[in-house]
């Protein structure tokens, strides 16, 4: 009798900041209609998606704050609220404000954990990493250097070269791709 072919183990990894951004130049009201567990299945698909990662900088209001910032916090809180329930597990960074301008710190640097903890602990064989963040390449390196497979996926009218030539594979996504995950 033949043995039966396992599937590889996979993980999924979303640079939350990224993906909203790639969205939003697609015009596509991203807020929290969007399904992440149903794009993750389609991406992982042929493979055993064993984890989910979000990572996002964490909007923290105060009831001193403007009614917008409130609301942007109350969407983010919702859509966690989501992901958790989909057993995504949340990696929390933080936002800074600096000239009016909010940046999201410590995002990378668990994106980077994330790609190097699953390579050093066997816990999949390949990441597929929706971000285009070249900060990871050192990460995308070592996690290759292990033997594992590094798929990165960006989006066709915003292709990030780097991360295309030092991963193992990509998917470049359209718009039309993503338009069936908006709920």
């Amino acid at each position: 009798m033949p043995k039966q072919k396992s599937l590889p183990r996979s993980i999924i990894i979303f640079d939350a900041s990224n993906f909203y951004f790639k969205l939003k130049t697609l015009d596509i009201a991203h807020k929290s209609r969007f399904d992440y567990l149903k794009f993750s299945q389609w991406i992982a698909k042929n493979t055993l998606l064993t984890d989910k990662f979000y990572a996002v900088g964490e909007f923290k209001a105060k009831p001193t704050d403007k009614k917008e910032i409130r609301e942007t916090m109350a969407k983010q809180q919702e859509l966690l609220g989501r992901l958790k329930k989909d057993n995504f597990i949340i990696q929390l960074g933080y936002l800074l404000k600096t000239g009016g301008v909010y940046h999201e710190k410590g995002v990378d640097v668990q994106l980077a954990i994330d790609i190097m903890k699953g390579a050093y602990l066997d816990t999949y064989d390949i990441c597929y990493l929706v971000s285009s963040d070249t900060d990871l390449i050192p990460a995308i390196t070592e996690a290759r250097s292990v033997g594992k497979k590094i798929v990165y996926v960006g989006f066709r009218h915003q292709v990030s070269y780097a991360l295309n030539n030092q991963c193992d594979k990509s998917r470049l996504l359209t718009k039309s791709d993503i338009l069936p995950l908006i709920r």
